[in-house]
Order: C-alpha cells, then sequence, then structure tokens
C-alpha cells in the first residue's frame, strides 16, 4: 500500500513540475509535511530548496513587495480624498489671507495719505512762535538763499498766487522763463511743502517703518504665493494619485465581477451536473424497480407455462401409451419396421417436447431447458425434472391470480386452454406476460404517484402537528425519503427530519437519531453520503445548541453507514469543529462520539491529529467534557492507536511544560523562590486534569509491563509478577524492559521536578500526585514500592537508600535526583517530602516504617545539634501536609506527644508550632482530647519561648473552633498566662485572640475586650516609651478589630469606649492612624441609635458598623429618600443623628491596613524575648 501511494505521490510530483505548476506544487509539499508525510516530499523540499530555481536575494524582493487588495486600495483612496480636501481647504484659507492683506496694504496706503494730510494740517495750527523757530533754525541750518533757490521760489509763488505774501517782488528776473527749466512742476509749491514736512525725524521714521511693514507685507505675499504654488503642485500630484488608484479600484472590481460570474458559472454548472445526476439517480431507481416488476412478472409466467407444460405431457403420456401398443402389435410385422416406427414416434414427440419448453428471465435466473420425453418415459418418471411435483394446475392458476392485480383482468383464452387440458399456443404466453408486466407498471406508476403526494404533503403537514406527535410522522418520512426519485425532494425531507423538532431533548433525539440509523441502512453508503451527511455539515454552526448536540450524536451513529475514507476525512473534521463548541454538552458528545468513530477509521495516517484532539477534551475546562474524554476517549485512542508509549511521552511533557511556563514566584536569581512558580487557574486545571489521566492510564502501564515483561522467572502469577526475586533478577541480568522502566526512569522523575515547583499552598495538586503515587504501590505491588519508589524518594530528598535493585544502568539517572546546593535541599524538603510522607510512606502496608521516618525527622533530627534548627519550617509544613489524610492522625499524635514531653526546648516548640499548622484538619473532638491538653502542657513549661509559641497556638484553635467547652478553657489558659504581668506575655496574648476575632464566639470577644479595658487602664504606670508603643499598637488593632463585629450595647459602654478613651490619653503612644481611627469608632459608637443599629446590621452583613453614614439623614441614601417618613426610635433618648459622618468604616479599615491584621501578624522571635 505504501508502494502505491509513493508511486502516485512522484507521479503527481512530476506532473506538477512538468507543467510548471509551482504553486499547486508547494501547496502540495504544505500538505504533506502538515500530514507527517517527510518521506513522500523530499523531492519537493529539494526542488523549493533549489537556489537557482529560487534565489535568495529574489524572494526577499518578492517578499517585501506589497500585495494590493480591494480594501487597502478602498482606505488609500480614502486617505487621499482626506488629504485633498485638507489641502483645497488650506488653499481657500491661504486665498482669503492675500485678499484681507491685499485690503489691509490698500487701507495701509490711504493711512498714509491722510496722516501726510493731518501733519500738514497741524503744521499750519502751529503757533507763530513754534514756526518762527524752526524758521529761524531752518535758516541758519540751511544758509543764504541761492539765486535759483529764489527763481524757483518766486515762480512757484507766482504759479499759486501768493507772491505777495511768500516771496519779495524783483526786478532781475524773468519769471516767464520758468516754464522751461526742471524745477518748474504742477502745484510746485504744494509739492515744496510736503517734501518740507516729510524731511523732518519723525516723519523719516514713520516712512521707514511703513517702508518695513510694506515689505513684510510684500514677503508674506510671495511667500503666500509661493505656497499657493505649493498646494497645487500637491493638488495635481494628488488627482494623478486619485486616479491611478481609481483606475486601479475599477480594475480590482472589474476583476471581482470577472471572478463573481465565474463563480455563479460554476455553481450554476454544479448545479446543472448535480441536477443531471439526481436525474440519472432517479432513472436508475425507477430501472430497479421496473426490472424488479419485470422479474416478478416473469416468474407468474413461468409458472404458468410450466403447469401447461405439465397438462400437454400428460396428454401426450397417453397417446404414447396407445401408440406403444400399436407398435407391440406390430412387431410380428418384423423388427426393421417396428424400430423405425419407434424412431419415428421419438423424434416427433422430442420435436414437439421441445416447442413446449421455454426459456425466461432476462436476467438468466430462471431457465428451463428442453426435456427428453421418450428418456423420461423410458425411466418411468410422470414429469418432465423443470415441472413442481407439489403444484396441481388449480393452485399455479389460483396463486397467479392473487399475486396480480386485483383489478387486472384475465385472459379467458387462456384460462379456457388450461381448463381444456391443451397448450396454449406461442401468441397466448406472449399476451399473458404482456398483460401481466402491463398491470405491473400500472401499480409501479400508483405507487410512485403516492410517493409523490406524500412527499409534497409531508412539509406542510409536520409544523401543525404537536411536537410530542411527530414522531408518529417518522415512518411516513421515511417511506417518502427512501422511496422518491427526486434527489431534491430527498433532500427537503431530510432536512425536515433533522428539524422534525426545534430544540429536542435527550429522547426526541434519540428518536430522530434512531430514524436517521434506520434510514441510513436502507439506503446504503451512497446515500448516506451524499444526503445525511450534508443535513449535519449544515447545522454544524447553528444557533441553539440542541441541533450541535444532535449532529454531534450523528457523527457517530451514522459513521458505520458510510465509507471508512469518509470517516476519518468528513466526519472528523465535523467532530474537530465541535470539539471547540462554546455548549458544555456538545463538546461532550463530540468526545463520545470521537471514541466511537476511531475503530471505523481505515489505517492510523490520523492518529496524531486525534491524539491532539484528545489531549485538547481532557484540558476541556468543563469537568463533564473531562470525565468523558478520561472514561470513554482515552481508552479508544490506546486501544486503536496502541501507542501508549507515545501518549505517556506527551503527557509527561504538557505536565511539566504547564508549569514551566507560569512566571517564578521572585525575581532573585539563586533564592528558592526563583524556583517555584506562580500558577494561574488554567495551568493550575491542566495539571489537575492531565494527573488525573495520569491515573487513568496507570492500568495500562502496568499491563503493558506485565505483558513485555523479558525474564525467564516470569512463570508466577501476574499478581505476583512483581516479586523481590524478580526484581534482584532484572537488576542482575540487565535485561531491556522499557515498559517497566518507564515509571522509576520516566515518570516519578518528572513529577519530582515538577514537586519542585510548586508553592505550598498548591496542596491540591500535591494530593493528585500522592494519590498517582499510592495507586502506583496497588498495581506494582509492596515489593515495588519498598525496592524501587522508596530508594528514589529518599535519594530525592537527599537521604541514603540501597539501590541495589536497579540496574546499573539507571544508577546514575536516580542518583541525579539527590539535591546539591542548600537551596536545592530546602526545596526537596518543602516539596518532595510531603510526596515521600503521604504517597510512598503512606501505603497501608508502611504504617511502621512511616512512623520511624517521622520519629526520625521530629525527634531524632531535632535532638542532633547539627540538625536542631535546619528546615523546620519545611519538615513541619510537610507533616501538615500529611495531616490532609485522616488515616495517619494518630501516627502523629503519638509522636508529637513524645515530643511535648521531651526535654528538649526546640523540640517542644516545634510540636507547638505543629499543633497550630495542623489546626484546619482535625475537628473538636480531637483538639480536645490531644491538642489541648498537650498546649496546656506546654504552656506550664517554664521557658518563655515554649510558652510563647503555646500562646500562639492557643490563638489558632480559638480561630477554628467555636466550641464552648474549648473556649472556656481557652480563657482559663490565657488568665494563667496573664498572671505574671509581663510585657510579652500580654502582647502574646492580645496577639493570638486578635487573630481569632473575626471567627469566634461573642463570649471570647468580650473577654478579650475586657483585658484591654484593663491593660490600658494601667498603661500609664509602664515607663517605657518604646514598650507603651508597642502595647498602645496592639491594642489598636485589636479594639479595630472588635469594632468590626457585633458587639453589645454593654460591652461597648463598659469596655469599648473607656479603653479607648485611655488609649486616647497617651498621645505620645499612639500612632496617628491609630488615633484617627479611634476617635472615629469614639465618635461613631457613642452616637445615637441609628449608629448603633446601623453598626449591628454591618456587622451581621460582614461589613463596616460604619453604614449609618449610608443611611443616616447625611448619607448617600439618607439623602436619597429623606422625604419617606422615619418611624421613631422609643428607646433612645438621643433622637437626632450626628448631623455629618467625617468617615467610613471602609475608608478606616483601609487606612488602618486591616487585612494585615487579620492574618495575625505577630512579632518575631526578638521582640518576644524579655529583655534581658
Amino acid at each position: 500500500m505504501d508502494v502505491e501511494r509513493s508511486s502516485l505521490c512522484n507521479c503527481v510530483v512530476n506532473f506538477l513540475l512538468e507543467e510548471k505548476y509551482i504553486l499547486t506544487a508547494f501547496e502540495l509539499l504544505q500538505e504533506l509535511l502538515d500530514d507527517g508525510r517527510d518521506d513522500h516530499a523530499i523531492r519537493l523540499k529539494e526542488f523549493f530548496s533549489d537556489t537557482s530555481h529560487f534565489p535568495p536575494d529574489q524572494i526577499s524582493r518578492f517578499n517585501s513587495l506589497r500585495v494590493a487588495d480591494p480594501q487597502s486600495l478602498l482606505e488609500e483612496k480614502e486617505a487621499m480624498e482626506e488629504k485633498l480636501a485638507l489641502t483645497a481647504y488650506e488653499l481657500r484659507l491661504a486665498q482669503e489671507d492675500i485678499s484681507k492683506l491685499t485690503e489691509l496694504q490698500k487701507k495701509s496706503d490711504l493711512s498714509l495719505a491722510e496722516l501726510s494730510e493731518s501733519k500738514s494740517n497741524l503744521s499750519v495750527n502751529l503757533g507763530p512762535d513754534i514756526l518762527r523757530q524752526k524758521k529761524n533754525a531752518s535758516l541758519t541750518d540751511l544758509g543764504p538763499l541761492k539765486d535759483n533757490e529764489r527763481r524757483d521760489l518766486n515762480c512757484a509763488g507766482t504759479a499759486a498766487a501768493f507772491v505777495g505774501c511768500t516771496a519779495d517782488q524783483v526786478t532781475d528776473q524773468n519769471l516767464d522763463v520758468w516754464q522751461n527749466t526742471p524745477a518748474c512742476v504742477p502745484d510746485a509749491l504744494r509739492h515744496y511743502y510736503y517734501q518740507y514736512l516729510s524731511s523732518t525725524s519723525e516723519a523719516a521714521e514713520e516712512k521707514i517703518a511703513m517702508l518695513r511693514e510694506n515689505e513684510s507685507l510684500l514677503k508674506a505675499n510671495e511667500r503666500l504665493n509661493n505656497e499657493k504654488e505649493k498646494l497645487l503642485i500637491a493638488k495635481d500630484l494628488s488627482n494623478n494619485q486619485i486616479s491611478g488608484l481609481t483606475k486601479s479600484l475599477e480594475a480590482v472590481q472589474k476583476d471581482l465581477k470577472d471572478r463573481e460570474s465565474q463563480i455563479q458559472e460554476l455553481k450554476q454548472s454544479w448545479e446543472r451536473q448535480r441536477k443531471e445526476i439526481n436525474d440519472c439517480r432517479s432513472e436508475i431507481t425507477s430501472l430497479k424497480m421496473h426490472i424488479e416488476g419485470s422479474r416478478s412478472g416473469m416468474n407468474m409466467v413461468a409458472s404458468d407455462v410450466d403447469d401447461v407444460q405439465s397438462q400437454s405431457l400428460e396428454k401426450y403420456k397417453e397417446e404414447i401409451k396407445s401408440l406403444q401398443m400399436e407398435i407391440v402389435g406390430l412387431k410380428a410385422k418384423g423388427a426393421y419396421a417396428s424400430e423405425s416406427i419407434d424412431n419415428s414416434t421419438s423424434e416427433k414427440e422430442s420435436h414437439q417436447a421441445e416447442e413446449k419448453v421455454v426459456e425466461i428471465d432476462e436476467d438468466k435466473t430462471i431457465v428451463s431447458h428442453p426435456v427428453d420425453v421418450v428418456g423420461v418415459l423410458g425411466n418411468g418418471d410422470v414429469l418432465p425434472l423443470s415441472i413442481n411435483e407439489t403444484n396441481k394446475p388449480e393452485e399455479v392458476l389460483e396463486n397467479l391470480l392473487n399475486s396480480s392485480d386485483e383489478n387486472a383482468p384475465i385472459d379467458n383464452s387462456v384460462l379456457v386452454t388450461k381448463q381444456n387440458g391443451q397448450a396454449p399456443s406461442e401468441d397466448g404466453r406472449l399476451q399473458l406476460e404482456s398483460d401481466n408486466l402491463g398491470d405491473k407498471a400500472a401499480s409501479e406508476n400508483m405507487g410512485l404517484r403516492t410517493i409523490e403526494i406524500l412527499a409534497d404533503a409531508l412539509p406542510k403537514i409536520v409544523p401543525y402537528v404537536l411536537i410530542n406527535h411527530r414522531e408518529e410522522l417518522l415512518p411516513l418520512m421515511m417511506c417518502a425519503i427512501e422511496c422518491h426519485p427526486d434527489s431534491g425532494v430527498r433532500d427537503s425531507l431530510t432536512h425536515t427530519l433533522f428539524n422534525l423538532i426545534k430544540r429536542p431533548d435527550e429522547q426526541q433525539r434519540r428518536i430522530i437519531m434512531d430514524a436517521c440509523v434506520r434510514l441510513a441502512k436502507n439506503v446504503g453508503q451512497m446515500r448516506t453520503e451524499t444526503e445525511l451527511l450534508p443535513q449535519c455539515w449544515e447545522q454544524i454552526n447553528h444557533m441553539y445548541e440542541e441541533r450541535r448536540l444532535l449532529v454531534a450524536q450523528s457523527c457517530g451513529e451514522l459513521a458505520e453507514f458510510v465509507r471508512p475514507e469518509i470517516c476519518d476525512s468528513l466526519i472528523l473534521s465535523i467532530v474537530q469543529q465541535l470539539i471547540e463548541d462554546s455548549a458544555i454538552v456538545v463538546r461532550e458528545a463530540a468526545a463520545h462520539n470521537l471514541s466511537l468513530l476511531l475503530p471505523l477509521f481505515p489505517n492510523g495516517d490520523k492518529y496524531f491529529k486525534v491524539e491532539e484532539l484528545m489531549f485538547h477534551l481532557v484540558c476541556d475546562p468543563s469537568g463533564v467534557v473531562v470525565d468523558t474524554a478520561l472514561k470513554e476517549l482515552l481508552p479508544a485512542v490506546i486501544k486503536w492507536g496502541n501507542r501508549l508509549e507515545h501518549i505517556l511521552r506527551v503527557l509527561l511533557s504538557h505536565i511539566l511544560s504547564s508549569a514551566q511556563h507560569c512566571p517564578p514566584l521572585s525575581g532573585v536569581e539563586g533564592s528558592m523562590e526563583s524556583h517555584l512558580r506562580v500558577l494561574g487557574e488554567r495551568e493550575r486545571w491542566n495539571i489537575d486534569v492531565l494527573l488525573r489521566m495520569l491515573v487513568e492510564l496507570l492500568s495500562s502501564v502496568h499491563q503493558k509491563a506485565v505483558e513485555t515483561c523479558p525474564l525467564s522467572s516470569a512463570s508466577e502469577s501476574k499478581d505476583m509478577m512483581f516479586s523481590t526475586s524478580l526484581l534482584e533478577t532484572y537488576a542482575r541480568e540487565h535485561a531491556e524492559w522499557p515498559a517497566f522502566d518507564w515509571m522509576h526512569v520516566d515518570c516519578f522523575p518528572d513529577l519530582i521536578q515538577l514537586a519542585c515547583m510548586l508553592p505550598q499552598k498548591e496542596d491540591n495538586l500535591r494530593i493528585r500526585t500522592t494519590k498517582f503515587l499510592l495507586a502506583v504501590s496497588e498495581y506494582f505491588g509492596d515489593s515495588y514500592l519498598v525496592h524501587i519508589m522508596l530508594p528514589l524518594f529518599l535519594v530525592s530528598v537527599g537521604d541514603n537508600a540501597d539501590l541495589s535493585f536497579f540496574p546499573s544502568v539507571n544508577h546514575p539517572r536516580i542518583k541525579g535526583l539527590r539535591p546539591r546546593t542548600a537551596v536545592a535541599e530546602r526545596i526537596a524538603t518543602m516539596c518532595v517530602l510531603p510526596l515521600l510522607l503521604a504517597g510512598v510512606l503512606g501505603a497501608p502496608s508502611q504504617h511502621e516504617q512511616l512512623a520511624n521516618y517521622l520519629r526520625g525527622l521530629l525527634v531524632d533530627g531535632t535532638l542532633k545539634e547539627s540538625q536542631s534548627t535546619k528546615h523546620s519550617a519545611e519538615i513541619i509544613d510537610a507533616v501538615r501536609f500529611l495531616c490532609t489524610f485522616e488515616k495517619h492522625h494518630s501516627i502523629i499524635f503519638n509522636i508529637l506527644w513524645e515530643m511535648v514531653v521531651s526535654s528538649n526546648i526546640d523540640m517542644k516548640i516545634n510540636a507547638a508550632n505543629l499543633l497550630k499548622a495542623i489546626m484546619p484538619y482535625i475537628d473538636a473532638k480531637v483538639a480536645s482530647t490531644h491538642v489541648l491538653p498537650a498546649l496546656i502542657t506546654l504552656g506550664s513549661d517554664p521557658n518563655l519561648n515554649v510558652k510563647y509559641a503555646s500562646i500562639e497556638a492557643f490563638g489558632a484553635v480559638a480561630q477554628h473552633f467555636k466550641n464552648d467547652m474549648i473556649v472556656d478553657k481557652i480563657r482559663v489558659q490565657m488568665d494563667a498566662f496573664l498572671e505574671d504581668g509581663s510585657h510579652e506575655a500580654t502582647i502574646a496574648v492580645v496577639r493570638a485572640l486578635l487573630v481569632a476575632v473575626p471567627h469566634t464566639t461573642e463570649r471570647l470577644r468580650d473577654y478579650l475586650l475586657s483585658k484591654i479595658f484593663q491593660f490600658t487602664a494601667s498603661q500609664a504606670s509602664v515607663s517605657d516609651v518604646m514598650r507603651r508603643r508597642e502595647r498602645a499598637n496592639a491594642f489598636c488593632e485589636s479594639i479595630r478589630a472588635l469594632d468590626a463585629t457585633d458587639l453589645s450595647a454593654n460591652s461597648v459602654k463598659e469596655f469599648l469606649l473607656p479603653a479607648i478613651q485611655n488609649l486616647l490619653r497617651d498621645p505620645d503612644a499612639l500612632d496617628p492612624a491609630h488615633k484617627e481611627a479611634l476617635e472615629i469608632i469614639m465618635k461613631e459608637r457613642s452616637g445615637g441609635t441609628l449608629e448603633a443599629l446601623s453598626k449591628a446590621m454591618g456587622a451581621h452583613l460582614g461589613l463596616a458598623s460604619s453604614v449609618s453614614s449610608f443611611f443616616g439623614d447625611s448619607g448617600l441614601l439618607g439623602k436619597k429618600e429623606a422625604s419617606e417618613p422615619v418611624s421613631p426610635q422609643p428607646d433612645s433618648p438621643k433622637a437626632a443623628p450626628p448631623l455629618q459622618a467625617e468617615d467610613t468604616r471602609f475608608r478606616r479599615i483601609m487606612r488602618g491596613n486591616f487585612s494585615e491584621m487579620l492574618r495575625g501578624k505577630t512579632k518575631g522571635i526578638d521582640e518576644t524575648n524579655p529583655t534581658q
């Protein structure tokens, strides 16, 4: 098969490369690489990697080319149109500016003229003194008047008719010749006067300014003209670009139209071809039905002919007997004569018998051959071989009448002939056959007409039938779909069948699916593929999930009625799309039906695609889909693909990559937090479900290991397969056993690597890993647990172990798990030790070993001076994780009592810390019988560090239990701690109870509040300022925590408010933030009844007690509902609430850092130690 496929692929590649179909060849290369057929794509790889055909510079140049598509061209056109509009707008503004500047220039010229006139008028109106001074100055400056100047002035004065006023009358000048001199100008005296005015310094400065302004205006005008020219040029370029883009857009649109027309033509051609195919199918169906009818008619004719033939042979028998008697009488005449007569008679009878026997049936299914009558008579037989002895002629006739149509006429001549015992003639037989075929054709035509009427009526009937009764129409609908000759009508009826109910429930989907399955059985593969599957594809994106769910169900149930090639192509693609559906039920159905589909695949070519889909479903965010994938799809994939090793390898890779892709807990290189990962919700879910998948695969791994055992000593039963002797033989003979090696060579190291990336809070993933390890010990046995699992995990936490049961080739891999650095040892203690305790030593058979190992960690390890403080916090956290399994509590409490009664101080402190850590995992009974007695014993220890550690543990007990008996014991013990009156004990008790305030009972809260009141009353007696501040901080934090709870009015009046007043009397010891918070609490708690009621409501709802700021007259809701009447408060003497709430509880809590206070942030060891 592979050789044929390779040759076919080579033929296709040769054709594509010879015909220069380069793009198609490149697409074929991509498809082959995607399907994993690298060996078939070798020649295409060499062709496309050849630099002579595809130079690198040419490829890079082609990659840099911009492909113009209609959308980008349209966007560029719109951008150029916007740019053109902006350019036109700027041009219009420039033209307007030019026109304004022109008007300004004209106005400036007019203003210059008016200014000159005004100056001249001003000079005329000046006083005579000023004029005289100027005249004297000008005369002294210019010197004596020359002759020609005097003549010109006189002429000008004469022309102006002012001679008598301005010039002396002279006789030595000829004034008539003045017109021929250059000084003769019209209105000369006026020009002289203007020239005189312009010769002053003020006029010169003003003129210069005007000239400069004129020059600047000219430059601005020139600049605007240049800009105008540039804008016009840009406009021309834009117009050219727009025209080019328009032409290219028109060409693209024309190309699109041509392609659309081609698509329409192809669609029309496809429709015509489909119609022709459907017509051919209908014609084939009608011909098949006609052939079947013809066969049945011919069978009836053949039976009739056989009956007639039997009657004729009986007649011939009598005649032959008479002839034989005559022959016997004539024997005396001569032997030759009798023999000749006998031969002639036999030939005559044989010839007649041949004429009576007929060959029938076009398909050669029923053939009647000539019969030798003489031979038959000679053997003593009565009837020929082709005649049924059981049927009499009357019975045959009756069957013929019953099988034919009731209204079909029977040829009387044939009946009369049969009754008379005479053989019918050939014309009579042909007449009978033609009549029967005509009746059959008429019956078929009537049936087709009935089917057509039914097909036309069903789509009109279905909408008016109640939904619960539409299933009664399914037989009619299936009959119409099966028998109708028109494929278009069949498609319409099939669509109606799939959409029989708009949103079918599970039962209705089952009814529709059963009908489709029966229809697929009846119509065959071809019609199932061409008529039923298209309905699935059409409704794969239906808006209702019920219809998509029906599609998913049809993929699995109709797959067995189509060709195998369709299962792994079309149906697999439908399922793949349904796996991405948004509805959970659809994805679940897709997973279920994919498991049904796999056994129908013709080969394993699609294995990797199916495996990818399986992992996608296993990591689905819905638990229902995950369960279906693990319980149904996973076993089906293993059975179909038979690639368990690959699934396991991919599974471990996915588990590690899900954690490795998360960011580290800290960015400090080399720190322990840099190795831990912050898991997101998605990554945490993926790791959890993949670990579940690993547990599901465990049985297959065990079975594979058992089946592939290469050792000769494997004659034991499968239950004792992994015995100690077998493991010794395995390690000694160095036999290859990959299915067995996978668990401790690949799986366990990868799980340890995963555990070393999980922070302490990821207990759920550790529990999942622990359950896997426990399941491994159940499947592989105690010998495997003791000699393989336990040494491996001991090495991983840094302990020594016996590796003699491992083959020597695996020793480097196992020893590589040992931590090498201090950070690695700490990580191993924190992350791997919990798995060792709960998953390996936590097995039922290792109860005693677990107790010994815990005793070595907690008791013996603490007694060693070198390990007194080594990783104690990590060890306590590992024991805390072990307490999540209740079956180990007895072992832990037995060891705890040994630690409590020990004389070692560090061991007692570790016991108190361990009791505090395991508090969330025990019940009230265990707390009363085991925890409290141990803590009371530790609390009575003379060492202060042990006592303070037990105080914190008492706070944890108060935080988790509200039992009255437990609370009373805590109060008694706290009083014992406070009897000595030490500063450190007071702070420790207040902070321990502070943690329990939000969760404990009212009695314990009142107890804490009363103690705070007592301590604040004696606050001034403490002389040390630092100690007063430390006490004040602890008291303020407790008061603020208590204020957020439901305190009784008596407690507020007697303890809370006086304690606040006592604290406010010592401002030096108060932090400013605490002081402001206490003042607000004081104001709110001392307010009216409305504030008290709102405080109580806020405490019950878990909100701040200052909800009066929301519901009061000055609050938001108080303002909104001011018009509504308020019921009076008869119990309160103060009916008027405060006018304005200065602050809200939420703001106060945020300002006071209340979140840290609730977490019970305590001081360190150095702060709790008494000062020496």
